[in-house]
């Protein structure tokens, strides 16, 4: 009788059919997670090194020999001794070696002067740059508000309300806020797909006035569709290298919507430094998507640097003259913004506010800063004062028997004195008071009710 033929699963056919499993995997987490494929993304790194223990962990396994013997049909033999082994295992101690000394070689610690240095900053008189506006110009809302206001009027829209829902994008540009439609289920996007999102919304931050932008064509590249129109998906085929930040909604002077899409830069090392070099803009309608160096940005666009970020890139200034260690020790010299940030719109551009205190953290200001979302132009104003927490609780207080809510408070010049002002919501968020406070005569509070349109003083 003829002996039954061994079927041996080789070492090189065992690696390839690890490859194509891996390759398989690799595919369709890329089409899910859409990682840039860039030496700075440290996900990258890690996704590659769970690969390699993978591929390390299946090829360690014991092989199978079909033998074909009734008594001994299969036999074990292990992969240990074998070049590929021994290749597979300096690959990850590789891997994770490179990644935690570009990690290290990135960071504060050893670059406290890099990162110190990202920002320029400029010395600025506060009437010199800021003119006196006029009550009825001034942003009363802010975003929570903004959304109710959305939501009401939304809800108004007896045709789109059972298709589509308001986004939570309302992103700010000068003067308004403004947000997409967005489908309201799975099952919404696949019978209205065809037509897109067929309007934003726009809200004029001091009127309140709250108006629905139809489109002529609607919006078929947004985060809410799938597919080949998921607007990531869309970006990452064509931008695979593309380390993209946070995007923002914002329309030009036509009213058209795009999508505002940053490119992160990596300054110190592998993984640090962060700034913006790039801007891809999206056309939201019809997907054209065009790529700009951050300083030929259009004048329309708003929003380059996320506020996140300049607070960042403004801490690592004002903590790391003087080193890392004194940044977390004796910490002499270290300024740090203040516990939250407002919009100044100025010179036709939007601009972060927040106030600047020292590192002990007390209840006063020593000065603030101004920095142009587009441009990361960047101005400091010496003055001392009240920090904006305090003057919140202050505003709080002369109306605490409404049991009012203070918004975080907008610089704006009454005067030639910088004024906080912030806008008192009741219980439901809706503006119903304001309030002034003088930054540096802060015992004064001035209120003023939105309906009687007449100032208080206590």
């Amino acid at each position: 009788m003829k002996k039954k033929q061994k079927h041996h699963f080789t070492g090189k056919k065992w690696i390839a059919a690890l490859v194509v499993v891996v390759l398989i995997l690799a595919a369709i987490y890329y089409y899910i997670a859409l990682p840039a494929i860039n030496i700075h993304n440290p996900e990258l790194w890690k996704f590659v090194l769970f690969l390699a223990v993978i591929i390390f962990a299946l090829y360690a396994l014991p092989k199978t020999t079909f033998t074909g013997d009734r008594r001994h049909p299969v036999n074990f033999s292990g992969n240990y001794k074998t070049k590929t082994f021994k290749f597979l295992a300096s690959l990850i101690v590789v891997i994770a070696a490179a990644y935690f000394v570009g990690t290290l070689l990135s960071s504060p610690v050893i670059n406290a002067s890099k990162y110190q240095k990202l920002m320029k900053i400029e010395k600025s008189e506060f009437t010199k740059d800021i003119d006196q506006i006029s009550y009825d110009q001034i942003p009363l809302l802010d975003k929570s508000s903004a959304e109710i206001l959305g939501e009401r009027k939304m809800g108004s829209l007896v045709d789109l309300a059972s298709q589509f829902e308001v986004a939570d994008e309302y992103s700010q540009i000068n003067p308004v806020r403004v947000t997409p439609l967005r489908y309201a289920d799975l099952v919404k996007w696949f019978t209205n797909k065809k037509a897109g999102i067929p309007a934003y919304i726009k809200i004029d931050m001091a009127t309140q006035q709250t108006e629905l932008v139809r489109l002529k064509e609607g919006m078929k590249y947004t985060p809410y569709d799938h597919f080949g129109r998921y607007l990531y998906r869309h970006l990452r085929f064509k931008y695979p290298t593309y380390m993209f930040d946070d995007i923002s909604f914002e329309i030009d002077e036509s009213g058209t919507p795009y999508w505002i899409c940053p490119v992160k830069k990596y300054n110190i090392g592998l993984f640090g430094g962060v700034t913006i070099g790039r801007v891809v803009l999206c056309n939201a309608v019809t997907g054209e998507m065009t790529d700009y160096a951050v300083e030929d940005v259009p004048q329309w666009v708003d929003r380059v640097y996320s506020a996140d970020m300049l607070i960042s890139l403004y801490d690592y200034h004002g903590t790391l003259k003087h080193g890392y260690f004194n940044s977390v020790l004796s910490q002499k010299d270290c300024l740090v913004t203040t516990d939250g940030y407002n919009y100044i719109a100025l010179d036709d551009d939007v601009w972060v506010y927040t106030g600047v205190t020292s590192a002990t953290a007390d209840n006063s200001i020593v000065g603030f800063v101004l920095v142009n979302q587009r441009t990361m132009e960047t101005r400091y104003y010496v003055i001392s004062g009240a920090e904006e927490n305090s003057a919140m609780s202050s505003a709080e207080g002369k109306v605490q028997h409404l049991g009012y809510k203070a918004t975080f408070p907008l610089l704006i010049n009454v005067g030639g004195q910088p004024t906080y002002f912030m806008a008192l919501k009741d219980s439901s968020g809706l503006v119903k008071s304001y309030a002034m406070l003088n930054i540096e005569k802060y015992q004064t509070v001035a209120i003023q009710s939105m309906s009687v349109r007449k100032i208080t003083v206590s």
